[in-house]
């Protein structure tokens, strides 16, 4: 069942994550197992709050076990693992669910990410999903045992090393990975088109604050962790520059920007295109601010060789120099909002990490959030 978004006046058709095709899998695999039967079909519930309509594939009935793959369909979104099975084997156990890696898989080999050193890249969200999965086909069943799951990619060895998983330190295949469980069409004429409209959209309804999040973890910390509504909120993706000079453009005296460090971080460097793929420069950004801070050189190599933001507040703490350090990258984040907004309008940042909470904030961010919650509605 092929969804589809409009984007730029263009038909976008949407995608599937390796994360519903990994719970698909699995859940084909567990009625496989129970009944002796492939379901024709597996209709996925995703964090999204949508439904998807999966085909099993390589259905087997082993010693024991049972085997079924989803193929990854990336819509067109370009992606690396398009095309790939995402294959499941799924085992009884006496009681609760298990979820390992098996060929294809990377695993974690550095600390400072989601999961825990030698754990499988198989990210929280998608786990989730893969335990709800397989405990519904339980559940339909009549079955009170637990699973053992394990999930492989088709190629992921090879594909892996077309990804950012090297740098990260996952070895030895792909993530599964997915928030949503639906992968929206990465068009960037598109992404910016509608970051435009929905700017003016605001505008034109009255908002003479913009609030702009790079993404979902934004907009996650914006409502829960600042109450605001989200109805004016412009996700500007990876474009940070386009949307701060799109904003000043229509008028907004005032822009309230609310990101990841993972992303803001590299606005220090005056990097406004936050794509890994465009650069990168958050290991540097940390690095050359503790220094200036009189970190030793020891700190300095444990930054330069931290695989995530999370790693590097990680270190600060335990070398006394997180509020120092955060504080210049804060000032760094200020001057070149300053800049680039060339005084036609006000920009106000705030910097989390889904870790950490709030790591720094401008001087005048707590006002634009008060003014937010004033006018909402």
């Amino acid at each position: 069942m092929e969804q589809y978004v409009v984007k730029n006046q263009k038909k976008l058709r949407r995608g599937v994550t390796t994360g519903s095709c990994a719970a698909a899998a699995a859940e084909a695999a567990a009625r496989l197992l129970l009944t002796g039967r492939v379901p024709s079909a597996i209709l996925l519930p995703v964090p999204a709050g949508e439904t998807l309509a999966l085909t099993p594939e390589e259905a087997a009935l082993l010693e024991g076990a049972a085997s079924c793959a989803v193929r990854k369909d990336a819509g067109d979104d370009p992606d690396v693992t398009d095309g790939i099975r995402i294959f499941a084997r799924v085992e009884k156990r006496p009681h609760g669910t298990a979820i390992r890696g098996g060929a294809g898989v990377g695993r974690v080999t550095k600390p400072g990410l989601s999961l825990p050193v030698g754990e499988s890249a198989i990210n929280p969200g998608p786990r989730a999903q893969i335990g709800a999965a397989v405990r519904r086909a339980a559940a339909e069943n009549g079955y009170g045992g637990g699973f053992l799951v394990t999930i492989s990619a088709e190629n992921g060895a090879e594909i892996a090393l077309r990804t950012y998983n090297p740098h990260l330190g996952i070895v030895g295949g792909i993530s599964i990975l997915g928030t949503s469980g639906i992968v929206e069409p990465m068009s960037e004429a598109a992404l910016m088109e509608t970051t435009h409209l929905e700017l003016k959209s605001a505008y034109e309804q009255g908002a003479r604050v913009a609030l702009l999040c790079p993404g979902n973890y934004g907009a996650d910390f914006a409502r829960e962790a600042l109450g605001l509504d989200l109805s004016r909120a412009v996700k500007c993706s990876n474009f940070i520059g386009d949307a701060l000079d799109h904003a000043a453009y229509l008028g907004f005296p005032e822009i309230l920007l609310i990101g990841h460090v993972g992303k803001l971080v590299k606005l220090a460097a005056g990097v406004m295109n936050t794509h890994s793929a465009v650069a990168d420069g958050r290991r540097e950004v940390f690095t050359a601010n503790a220094a200036l801070c009189g970190a030793p050189l020891p700190v300095l190599e444990a930054l330069m060789a931290a695989v995530s933001t999370d790693a590097c507040i990680e270190i600060l703490d335990a070398a006394g120099l997180r509020e120092p350090v955060l504080a210049r990258v804060g000032l760094a984040v200020e001057e070149q909002l300053s800049r680039r907004l060339a005084g036609k309008a006000r920009g106000e940042y705030m910097m989390f990490s889904s870790r950490h909470g709030l790591l720094a904030r401008s001087p005048g961010a707590m006002a634009l959030v008060q003014k937010l919650k004033e006018t909402a509605g």
